[in-house]
């Protein structure tokens, strides 16, 4: 057995009674510093998290919408007139289904606008369907309120 001689015997990880001190942590101004950093952190992402569902329901529309109105333009290119509704684009194989408005949730919805023909000029041969039906030149969303960037959904 060992003798106490004095402080200076002792290292700054022994006890009192000589025992070696195994235990090691973090002090509590620490865990307090990490805790806030974290909290932080989560405050400066969660808003953006958030947006994200909307931000992808936006980006379905302007694809939604994109593509419909190429597929007008397209019918026009190879028939010489704007179909007279949208399901035509189903029945002559340009969509397999008319797309949905992602924010209203039903393809049913879409505020359609037609041809108005000028009747002063006369008509073309190839501006109307047979049955001399206006056709349809652009669509827009029914979706009421405003994007994330202020803009109206029906002025897509």
């Amino acid at each position: 057995m060992r003798k106490y001689t004095g402080p200076s015997d002792r290292s700054p990880n022994t006890e009192v009674g000589g025992k070696a001190s195994t235990q090691r942590g973090f002090t509590l101004i620490e865990l307090i510093v990490v805790i806030a950093i974290v909290g932080i952190l989560t405050a400066i992402s969660l808003p953006r998290l958030l947006d994200k569902p909307v931000r992808a329901q936006e980006a379905v529309l302007k694809t939604n919408l994109h593509h419909m109105r190429s597929q007008l333009d397209a019918y026009y290119g190879a028939n010489g007139y704007y179909p007279a509704a949208l399901e035509d684009l189903v029945d002559e194989g340009y969509f397999r289904a008319v797309p949905t408005d992602p924010i209203v949730g039903d393809n049913e919805s879409w505020v359609v606008e037609f041809d108005e023909p000028d009747f002063d000029e006369g008509a073309a041969e190839t501006d109307h369907s047979e049955s001399g039906e206006p056709g349809v030149i652009d669509v827009h969303s029914s979706a009421p309120g405003t994007a994330l960037d202020g803009t109206a959904y029906s002025d897509w």
